[in-house]
């Protein structure tokens, strides 16, 4: 795929989260500023996904206070989990649903990886059904995420790639997917989650369903292909693999910000240079 790339300097709004003194911003710092700029692509009458997860809830917390200044009028949102949900009520942000808002304007949410393509691992934090639901919706969705997040290849990081199953025979499920991928050298893992008194039980995703972890040492091949193998097998009900969903990308680095943004078949590339916290390091 080809690269434009056009690099504009500008004034980002930051919040203030570093004294000036500072020479570092840590990962939440950056997870932050990527929220606050994904926001300004809202206007007020929107209806608006909302992400799930450590970046995707600064920027629910960032609409909520524009609504509050007067900022943002007629904002409704669609969350993508319960958690979501209960942050949005509790800061006063009108919702609804994909019932009665099939086409949602926007949609903001981070990622676990990006590629180069900007295909995406989602799921980490568990609600990527719902995410993929609401996302595959919008007529545009930007993801937020810092610069750990880029990966070569999906798969690349080497942490989980999620896959949602129901419970009944999951393990045969597990063994199925372990056995697809294994020319990765796949390792399949039934996500856990603590138990009261101690101890580990399976992770229950808001739809009732378990998580399968995939753990990757090669690279994964056609993602298309790989996705459609997966969802063959019965027992499956998505998987976290985000193929060709993101419109744009906001990547916070400690020098700035980057937005990949799909244009056709090229990717085009725009640089916000904010501060320069690390010179002389």
């Amino acid at each position: 795929m080809a690269i434009a790339q056009r690099i504009a300097r500008a004034a980002v709004e930051q919040p203030k989260l570093v004294a000036p003194q500072a020479v570092a911003l840590t990962q939440d710092d950056l997870k932050k500023i990527a929220a606050y700029k994904a926001v300004e692509h809202v206007k007020s009458g929107m209806v608006v996904g909302l992400g799930t997860g450590s970046t995707a809830k600064h920027a629910v917390d960032r609409i909520a206070q524009l609504l509050r200044q007067g900022k943002l009028k007629n904002i409704v949102g669609v969350p993508t989990s319960t958690q979501t949900h209960e942050q949005a009520v509790s800061l006063g942000i009108p919702l609804s649903d994909l019932g009665s808002h099939p086409v949602v304007d926007l949609a903001i949410d981070g990622a676990d990886e990006v590629d180069p393509s900007l295909n995406l691992v989602k799921g980490r934090g568990g609600s990527l059904l719902r995410e993929k639901m609401v996302e595959s919706v919008a007529k545009k969705f930007i993801v937020i995420v810092d610069e750990s997040k880029l990966v070569k290849h999906i798969g690349g990081s080497r942490l989980a790639m999620p896959v949602e199953v129901v419970q009944f025979c999951w393990s045969h499920s597990l063994k199925r997917l372990e056995s697809l991928f294994a020319h990765t050298g796949c390792v399949a893992q039934l996500r856990k989650a603590a138990a009261e008194g101690g101890g580990k039980k399976p992770y229950v995703t808001d739809n009732n369903n378990y998580i399968i972890d995939l753990y990757f040492e090669k690279e994964i091949g056609d993602l298309n292909r790989a996705s459609d193998a997966v969802l063959r097998l019965p027992g499956i009900v998505d998987h976290g693999m985000f193929i060709g969903l993101a419109t744009s990308v906001i990547i916070a680095g400690v020098d700035g910000v980057t937005i990949k943004t799909k244009k056709g078949n090229e990717i085009e590339r725009d640089y916000f240079c904010y501060s320069d916290l690390r010179k002389g390091l």
